[in-house]
Parts: C-alpha cells; structure tokens; sequence
C-alpha cells in the first residue's frame, strides 16, 4: 500500500484530538493524531502494542504510576495491554502504529 500525503480524512477521536489512518498491512497500522494544548487522553490499556514517535509540541504520558515528558524527536512503545494516558501540554503531532491493526482506527 502506497498513499500519497492528503490533508482530509481527519476524525474527532476525543474533545482537542482528531486522527487519521494512514498506511496499514495485515499485521500494522500507521496513525496520526493531531492534539490540542490541554487535551488528555485518559488511563487505558488495549491489546495492541503501540510504537509512536512525536513529530512536534510536548506532551507526557502516564504509565502506571509514571510520568514520561516527552519533546520532538522522541519515541516510545509501549506493549499490548499496559495502561497508559496522555496529557498535553502544547499542540502536537504524533505518528503511531498498532499491531495487530486496531479495526476502529480504519477509516470508514
């Protein structure tokens, strides 16, 4: 699957996040969030392991009983079934991508 760059196709994901699905396979799937300074994404855990990097602004996650700060050019992953949440302290932009492929991220 090759996609070339689109600015549509965005989708609320919770109030100050939008995303998209970008490439998938059988196994991956390639996500970006855009997220709005102050938004949060409350403690949750999922089966998916999620390998992300941040492209721009600042946020920090919450893992467990931790607190990460995380700046541009940092990467993460955290394995299937780990709680975890963001809050965000500036407008950011994250590239992430889940395996197995999260079927509620495909675009409809």
């Amino acid at each position: 699957m090759h996609l070339k760059q689109q600015s549509n196709g965005y989708r609320p994901m919770l109030p100050g996040i939008v995303m998209r699905s970008l490439a998938y396979g059988e196994r991956t799937l390639m996500v970006e969030f855009h997220l709005a300074q102050g938004a949060e994404i409350p403690m949750h855990s999922h089966p998916h392991e999620q390998t992300g990097y941040l492209v721009s602004g600042h946020v920090t996650f919450l893992i467990d009983a931790d607190e990460i700060d995380t700046t541009p050019g940092d990467s993460w992953c955290f394995t299937a079934d780990v709680r975890h949440g963001v809050r965000v302290l500036e407008d950011s932009v994250i590239i992430e991508v889940f395996s197995p492929v999260r079927e509620e991220y495909l675009s409809p």
